[in-house]
This record gives C-alpha cells, sequence and structure tokens, in this order.
C-alpha cells in the first residue's frame, strides 16, 4: 500500500484545553480519540537500543509517547523522532517501524473506527 504516510500529531500542553468545571484549576484535557468500534488500548515499551520490526498496520493504529523518546519510520523509509506529547498515526495497512536509542513507553490505541 506505497504511498500512504503516517501523520504526526501533537497531544501536548500547548493543543489541551482548560478545564474550567467541578471548581477546576489549573488543569487542562486533550482528547485522543472517540470510537463507536471496539477499541485494543495498550502500553509499548521500547527498551534502550530496541526496535519494533516493519509490518503492516492490521487496523489504524494511534502510537503516542507518553515517556522517553524514538523514532518512527513509515513506507518513506525516513526516519522522524518523536517524544513525550507527540503521537502518530497510521492507517490500516500502512508499513511502518519504531524504536528509540534511549527508550521509550507509548500507548497504543488500535481500532478499525479512530476518529481523532
Amino acid at each position: 500500500m506505497r504511498g500512504v504516510e503516517m501523520e504526526i500529531i501533537d497531544f501536548g500542553k500547548a493543543k489541551a484545553k482548560e478545564i474550567t468545571n467541578f471548581h477546576s484549576l489549573k488543569a487542562f484535557y486533550t482528547k485522543i480519540t472517540k470510537s463507536e468500534a471496539p477499541i485494543t488500548i495498550g502500553f509499548i515499551h521500547i527498551e534502550q537500543g530496541g526496535v519494533v520490526g516493519y509490518h503492516l498496520a492490521p487496523v489504524p493504529q494511534l502510537f503516542i509517547v507518553v515517556e522517553g523518546e524514538g523514532w518512527v519510520e513509515g513506507e518513506n523509509q525516513k526516519r522522524v523522532n518523536v517524544r513525550s506529547g507527540e503521537g502518530v498515526i497510521w492507517k490500516k495497512g500502512e508499513g511502518h517501524t519504531s524504536g528509540s536509542d534511549s527508550g521509550l513507553t507509548a500507548l497504543v490505541l488500535e481500532s478499525e473506527e479512530l476518529t481523532l
């Protein structure tokens, strides 16, 4: 499925909305996704020097770095650095790989219907 390209998404505080109800103070919320379809949510831990080998996304996948930093690479074989607060979405059938020189933890969401 050549020609499809991953999308980098910023989930940092700058994109968040302030929570003003419930007597909240200095609190911010960033929506990740909404889905009517079943969704799988998990963590992936890539240790220092680790790599998740090249594979095709079986369903749309959202990969959000919650700790550390690393890189992602799509079908164009160009590495893009990602760090805590950033995410990547891969479309169904899109080839990709990821890794880290120093280690990272990412939240992974997989569903036939991911709406950002």
